[in-house]
């Protein structure tokens, strides 16, 4: 592989996707749609007597993160579904071959090609997601964080999807496989979560009644690779802020963050107790309230790490294959038949 022959072929796998104006049309509509949705939501927050301190940026970052991931993994499929096959049943594919460009160059061209289409559109939803930032209700750095996640996530799909494409002879085959896949991604570990709860679980006799003690710390591992839970894992903590009550002033996360909810949940699992509420009293006379204040034991339980790392490996794994799969049999031809 060199830089060269990668560029060379991202640049013609771009001009051939500009080509057709639907792609232009399809992100205008992308834009509208998930901007227009992002502003409903935070005028329903707006709206909404309850949110906590008063601050509708802190639900609205979360949300539209998490809606805009789900979204985008939707998407992604269809940008490298066909990529391979494709190409293949229109007839340039061999032509490709027969050039100075190796497998590594075609496969990664394309998928820089497919991934970079993905972060366009990731780029498309930036206005409402930076909202929150503008008026200081979310951190620069909390943004950066979460972007990039799901940058590398959509190249994780955009990876797989194109593996798909160089297994696969028909195209439609290949995109409702990697549809699949990222069914099994999102909904399908959640599925197999709730499954394994209950074969793991475990009768304790207390004499005068029997009690079912869950070991949710034994199938923990199997949320690790959806994409939500990194997403919401690697988050950074939002600081903690001063709310009174009943006169005392006490310390506390945002509760109205979606991401910062889903990733103490996934944590509990993670530890497998029950997470009861404390209150600790410091010096100063200031309160640290509710569950949401964790020691370094919480950051001990993080999981996103693992599925980040399971994401990168497939997507290694699948640039491989497609790799595998572009090879000409240039070198198992009868002699005689092959042309030096």
């Amino acid at each position: 592989m060199t830089a060269h022959g990668i560029g060379l072929m991202a640049r013609q796998e771009i001009r051939t996707r500009l080509r057709t104006g639907r792609w232009k049309t399809l992100l205008a509509v992308w834009f509208v749609i998930v901007n227009g949705l992002g502003l409903l939501l935070r005028l329903a927050l707006e709206a909404d007597d309850a949110e906590d301190f008063g601050d509708a940026g802190v639900p609205m970052f979360g949300g539209v993160l998490l809606g805009v991931l789900v979204l985008t993994l939707l998407v992604t499929p269809a940008l490298g579904g066909q990529s391979i096959n494709g190409d293949r049943e229109r007839g340039t594919l061999a032509t490709l071959q027969v050039t100075r460009l190796t497998p590594g160059d075609i496969a990664v061209g394309k998928l820089a090609a497919a991934w970079g289409t993905g972060l366009l559109t990731l780029l498309l939803t930036l206005p409402c997601v930076l909202w929150p930032v503008a008026e200081g209700a979310v951190g620069i750095g909390r943004a950066a964080v979460v972007l990039l996640v799901i940058a590398l996530l959509i190249g994780a799909v955009c990876a797989v999807s194109q593996a798909w494409s160089a297994l696969l002879a028909r195209s439609v085959t290949s995109v409702l496989m990697s549809y699949l896949t990222v069914f099994g991604l999102l909904a399908g570990t959640m599925l197999l979560y709730m499954i394994g709860v209950p074969l793991t679980s475990e009768q304790v006799d207390h004499g005068d009644h029997v009690h079912t003690k869950e070991h949710t710390e034994r199938v923990w591992w199997l949320l690790a690779p959806n994409p939500v839970v990194v997403l919401a894992d690697a988050a950074p903590r939002l600081p903690k802020r001063e709310v009174v009550i009943d006169g005392r002033v006490y310390e506390r996360a945002p509760s109205s963050d979606p991401l910062g909810d889903l990733s103490r949940e996934v944590r509990d699992i993670r530890e497998g107790d029950d997470g009861d509420d404390v209150v600790a009293y410091s010096s100063a006379g200031t309160h640290t309230y509710g569950g949401h204040n964790r020691s370094d034991k919480d950051d001990e339980k993080s999981v996103w790490q693992y599925g980040l790392l399971f994401h990168l490996a497939l997507a290694g794994g699948s640039v491989t294959l497609t790799a595998a799969r572009l090879r000409t049999p240039l070198h198992r031809v009868p002699r005689g038949v092959r042309v030096a």
